[in-house]
């Protein structure tokens, strides 16, 4: 049945606001302990600032240790105090023995992290849940809602004790009694002068306060300007916290501080430390062919990459062994470099991987390593780990070895010019490259029929083009669609097929407990997930194959809309259905890639899993492996996997962060234009829109689909117009207006034109 939802005007600037989600706000159940009158909100106040005394000072107190933590002196006050805590005794809220006042072991006090959402309230994580979901298992997070009159001015990230007011099922309710730790103590965002005080907006809008800065502490800092701040006092109640400018960064509107303000926001390392730097700086530059390393100079290896790459880490070769395929996949040996717990060992390991940004990144290891020593540039000797592995015209792997090695690559080409070699047998481009041309066409040949075989057995063949961000004088020229070539799946399935060998070869090992030996795990996706999913695509007119899914029900999905207008509805729609891969020493098999053993091999210049694995992989195969090392930065291989899996997050939520903010200034400018998109989500509140050139989300909200009153059904994730019978669903192309920006939360807003 439709839900009702009418379409109805507010005044300029303000939104409807959404409803919430089910499970965000319980309703019903256990009843508060206190109305929440202005007398009441005082009572409760102090009854929790008891309790949180208490609960910091160990558990008890006597009458005179509660009154000077909780700053009362007066007489007075004293005497309410303790009426105060004799009535909680009654209550059985407190105990009483001796001369102390304690509170009861059950008493419904929960330490946790807080969210605060930019709307105002906020879900506070309880430690014992962050630790279990740490450890695999992220259902057991049962966050708890604060409402934004609880949060009692603590801050996004703020370490509390939340008191549970209400629990209806699995949904939680609380209060914050007590901010046990401060979360920001620097703060990015915007400055804006004042005559006697200035403040700072933070760019992050769950930091709902300014920063107020004093006179004579605002540095260089100018009416506008991006800055760092430093949070100096946080006062008592709902004021604002008090600081002072540290560094200006400059034009927000400028890419690179934009990134600056990424970098800062997630805590990013981006500055490596002396020791590191040393280390790297103190590093032998010549590459000589010692004992145990197979020379394959000889081997017409070349690199394969975007036209602004400046690491490269994959170097491959190719010969024909009668109808069979020899394929070498170089990987440059960071291990022989970097050995177990050294100064940039400690440092790659913190930053787990490196962070990439439109116009810059943030690497993994210093430049002396990652653009110099270990990177696989043309016509210069480099030390590699080498993977040889022979397919037959079927593309069965017959065999594979691994060796340390001196490779030189021979050509450093692009995406684009082999595209033009291959694929469009350029003329220009062939005669140019005519060494390379036999090599890089057998090449093509073996990737076409790896992917073949890889479809066939039900890999999941994702087709989501992503935006690149076009960036010249510091500013967002263009956000156009980036463009995947029969060259990047070359090199693609050439990487698949080597970390493939590698996770079989751990496998053989049967090492259990291995400190270094990390799979990449990809698990069977959440039942409820794929009913949705499968609900959708129904709605679409997608037919779905009967059964229990496999990842080949899901690939043919995928092939059913290849070059269709819902392909990348489909496939993103698809992705979030999809678990989170990541790094784990128990190897459950890789679920979008139909593969039942996986690991990362490829990347040790930006990825530290890859890293361990070269580290494990040496050993296991009896190779010597470099200058023997301390003890790694972790005291196991599971240990390990959950920090890197955690880093690897970080990277991707700052990556995407950066795009989003270079998104919303790009669109600040065109304000009143009009553009292509399709309907990408139905909610409550209205529809989500992607552009289909450029891949920028934004919203529709109802309030602005006025040429109807629109009721809203949910089941089948559409709007029904009351009047016109006008039908408005996920899936359906839209032309669309830019009507407003929201820089600071990231947020566009359209208006529907057709």
């Amino acid at each position: 049945m439709a839900r009702r939802t009418r379409s109805r005007r507010t005044p300029a600037g303000q939104r409807r606001k959404p409803a919430r989600r089910p499970d965000s706000r319980p309703q019903g159940g256990s009843r508060p302990r206190h109305s929440r009158s202005a007398a009441g909100d005082q009572h409760l106040h102090l009854e929790d600032s008891i309790i949180g005394f208490l609960y910091s000072a160990g558990g008890s107190s006597d009458l005179k240790g509660i009154a000077a933590g909780l700053a009362i002196d007066s007489r007075t006050k004293i005497r309410e105090l303790d009426q105060n805590l004799q009535a909680l005794c009654r209550e059985k809220t407190l105990s009483y023995k001796g001369k102390d006042f304690h509170l009861p072991r059950n008493n419904e006090l929960l330490e946790a992290t807080l969210t605060v959402n930019p709307r105002g309230f906020g879900f506070a994580t309880p430690v014992d849940d962050e630790a279990a979901a740490s450890k695999k298992r992220p259902e057991a997070r049962n966050d708890i809602f604060i409402p934004a009159r609880d949060l009692a001015s603590a801050g996004h990230g703020d370490r509390v004790l939340v008191r549970l007011s209400r629990v209806v099922k699995e949904n939680r309710e609380g209060r914050v009694i007590r901010i046990l730790g401060r979360s920001a103590k620097h703060i990015v965002g915007i400055f804006h002068a004042g005559k006697t005080v200035s403040h700072v907006v933070p760019e992050d809008a769950r930091y709902t306060f300014k920063v107020m800065i004093k006179a004579g502490e605002a540095g260089q800092a100018k009416e506008g300007q991006a800055v760092v701040a430093a949070i100096t006092s946080y006062p008592a109640g709902d004021r604002n916290p008090e600081g002072r400018v540290l560094e200006v960064l400059g034009d927000p509107g400028a890419a690179g501080v934009q990134a600056k303000i990424v970098i800062l926001a997630h805590d990013l390392p981006h500055i490596f430390p002396a020791e590191a730097l040393a280390q790297a700086d103190a590093l032998e530059a010549a590459v000589t062919v010692d004992h145990g390393r197979s020379d394959l100079r000889d081997i017409l290896h070349v690199t394969i990459d975007g036209e602004t790459a400046r690491d490269f880490d994959d170097a491959v070769a190719i010969r024909k062994n009668g109808k069979n395929f020899l394929l070498y996949v170089s990987i440059a040996d960071v291990s022989h470099y970097v050995t177990p717990g050294s100064p940039l060992d400690l440092e790659a390991y913190k930053r787990g991987t490196s962070v990439y940004f439109p116009d810059q990144v943030v690497p993994m290891l210093p430049e002396r390593l990652s653009n110099d020593l270990c990177s696989l540039v043309p016509e210069q000797d480099r030390f590699a780990f080498t993977a040889i592995m022979e397919f037959d015209r079927n593309g069965k792997r017959l065999s594979e070895k691994f060796a340390k090695s001196v490779i030189r690559s021979h050509k450093r080409f692009t995406y684009t010019i082999v595209n033009k070699i291959v694929v469009d047998k350029d003329p220009a481009s062939v005669a140019e490259h005519q060494r390379f041309v036999p090599d890089l066409t057998v090449m093509a040949e073996l990737a076409a029929i790896l992917e073949q075989k890889r479809v066939k057995r039900g890999s999941i063949g994702f087709e989501i083009p992503e935006p690149v961000v076009v960036i010249a004088d510091n500013k967002v020229k263009a956000i156009v669609r980036s463009k995947r070539l029969l060259a990047h799946k070359l090199i693609e399935e050439f990487m698949l097929a080597a970390n493939e060998a590698v996770a079989e070869t751990f496998t053989r090992a049967k090492r259990t407990n291995d400190p270094e030996i990390l799979y990449r795990i990809h698990e069977k996706p959440d039942p409820l997930k794929v009913e949705d999913f499968f609900t959708f695509a129904a709605q679409l007119g997608i037919s779905l194959p009967k059964g229990d899914p496999t990842p080949a029900t899901f690939a043919a999905i995928v092939s059913s809309v290849r070059d269709t207008p819902r392909e990348y509805l489909i496939n993103n729609l698809l992705l979030r259905t999809m678990q989170q891969a990541r790094y784990n020493p128990e190897n459950v098999g890789h679920f979008g890639l139909a593969a039942t053993d996986y690991t990362h091999f490829t990347s040790p210049i930006r990825r530290y899993p890859d890293l361990m694995v070269h580290r494990a992989l040496a050993r296991i195969s009896g190779i010597k492996s470099g200058a023997p090392g301390s003890r790694p930065p972790y005291a196991s291989a599971d240990d390990a996997g959950m920090f890197l899996s955690g880093r690897e997050r970080v990277a991707v939520d700052a990556e995407r962060e950066a795009v989003e903010r270079l998104q919303a200034r790009y669109m600040l400018e065109r304000i009143g234009e009009e553009f292509d998109g399709i309907i990408s989500g139905v909610a409550s509140f209205g529809l989500f829109v992607e552009l289909l050139e450029t891949f920028i989300s934004g919203a529709i909200d109802i309030t602005d689909m006025t040429e109807d009153h629109y009721d809203l059904d949910e089941k089948n994730h559409r709007f029904i117009g009351r009047i016109y019978g006008r039908i408005i669903q996920i899936g359906e192309q839209v032309r669309v207006k830019v009507k407003s920006v929201d820089v600071n939360r990231r947020r566009i807003n359209f208006t529907l034109v057709s």
